[in-house]
């Protein structure tokens, strides 16, 4: 590698001109640039942090098993970093919205993370939406992998340090018996669907009937999980705003610790008006996307807790930015996690270094298939060293994702594993009493 350097050399660039200073190129007028100094470990750099460094390509690899895609940015002093962005259901779209970052991004220097961003997604005429952001989530991720790496520290460190030293983690389950295995597995709470009942989606509409089913289920997983492990309600975006809210209503004795998407974020607005009628508070945000409409969302009350993935909604960057405005409005951060880990793994670091946490989803395999291939949401079979969730449902940071940069390799089998696995597709949802369609 080009990177390799003596440490008197690197402490003699470190100490030159002024403290806390370092001089850098800058890489359009071809002018000195002083920047602030960053986090910097001498023993674990792979190069000097005034030392230049260019991308020279982007390694697009599909994760069909995951409902993912991610990235490999090489660069020219052999320091690759490691990104992920997704529209599941939508691979090829976003792989194509990728590549065309990468016209932008050759010869660039990495490290600039902020105006990378900035560059991406305000030259482009129209602001994008959930496609732009997530080809830009990818390579945004993978760049601050890159300047940790440079400097050998995690991305935490750059992002402020850690405000905390374990991350707890939610399960997920749809009945008494998945809620069994979900605290088997050491998770201490958990999000539940009510998405179907009596075996049927829901109408505009509701009948006694169809909303008993809901609680009865609700009452058995309560049964089994006692009254000290939180218990979130998914309803996710599926039912109309008034079944919504008469399940919402039913449910409010088994005091559930949120409830998701209680509608579709499109009406913000409504949204609004239905969280001032319950004490529960709502969560939303997977399908949003940047600071900007997290603002608007913020600014009506439409709820009280975020669910931004970093791997839609514009990167590490933008999830960072994002818990930020949360903070201000006493809102808490419950980042979306449902696809790959390296994503999962980027958001983990962004959560370290935020006051405002309430817990983190973490992946599901839904998509993996069952192909002789041992996979685990926590890595396994795409990370070389997968992470472990310790006491009480949480990741502990040191010893999972406290080395450089994200912190973790991707395994060498990983193309291998996902060859000849066909892309996942959204199951079509029909309404069953006139075949009409309904909301995923």
């Amino acid at each position: 590698m080009k990177h390799l350097q003596t440490r008197r050399g690197w402490l003699r660039k470190l100490t030159a001109g002024m403290a806390g200073l370092i001089i850098a190129e800058n890489a359009i007028g071809k002018t000195p640039l002083p920047l602030m100094a960053q986090p910097f470990n001498d023993v674990k750099a792979l190069m000097a942090p005034g030392d230049p460094i260019k991308i020279t390509k982007l390694e697009i690899i599909p994760v069909h098993t995951l409902r993912t895609i991610f990235v490999k940015m090489h660069t020219d002093v052999g320091i690759i970093g490691l990104g992920e962005g997704t529209v599941e259901g939508r691979i090829g779209t976003t792989v194509a919205a990728i590549q065309e970052l990468e016209k932008y991004l050759i010869g660039k220097d990495p490290r600039r993370v902020a105006h990378h961003w900035q560059a991406i997604y305000r030259h482009a005429f129209y602001r994008g939406g959930v496609v732009l952001t997530s080809a830009l989530s990818a390579v945004d991720i993978a760049m601050w992998d890159i300047k940790g790496k440079a400097l050998g520290v995690p991305v935490y460190d750059l992002l402020g340090g850690l405000t905390r030293d374990r991350i707890r983690l939610y399960g997920q389950c749809g009945d008494a018996e998945g809620a069994k295995k979900v605290l088997a597995e050491g998770y201490q709470s958990m999000k539940i669907s009510v998405t179907y009942s009596r075996g049927r989606l829901s109408r505009i509409v509701e009948n006694p009937d169809f909303v008993q089913g809901i609680v009865e289920n609700i009452a058995a997983i309560r049964a089994v999980i006692g009254p000290k492990i939180d218990m979130g309600i998914e309803l996710h975006g599926d039912h109309s705003p008034q079944t919504s809210m008469i399940i919402i209503k039913a449910l409010e004795e088994f005091q559930p610790w949120f409830y998701e998407e209680p509608i579709q974020f499109q009406n913000l607005p409504l949204m609004a008006e239905m969280a001032k009628k319950t004490y529960i508070p709502f969560a939303t945000g997977e399908r949003m996307v940047t600071k900007w409409q997290f603002r608007e969302l913020l600014a009506l009350g439409a709820a009280s807790i975020l669910q931004p993935d970093v791997t839609h909604c514009g990167g590490i960057t933008e999830l960072k930015a994002i818990s930020t405005i949360a903070e201000a409005h006493y809102a808490a951060m419950l980042p979306h996690a449902k696809e790959g880990i390296v994503g999962a793994v980027a958001s983990l670091h962004v959560v370290a270094s935020i006051p405002n946490l309430m817990g983190h989803e973490w992946p599901s395999l839904q998509a993996a298939p069952k192909d002789g291939v041992e996979r685990s949401p926590f890595g396994k079979s795409y990370i070389k060293k997968p992470l472990v969730m310790g006491k009480d449902g949480h990741i502990e940071i040191a010893g999972n994702i406290d080395k450089p940069g994200l912190g973790i390799e991707l395994d060498d089998n990983l193309i291998d594993n996902e060859r000849g696995v066909e892309e996942w597709e959204f199951p079509e949802m029909w309404d069953s009493f006139d075949g009409s369609v309904i909301d995923h």
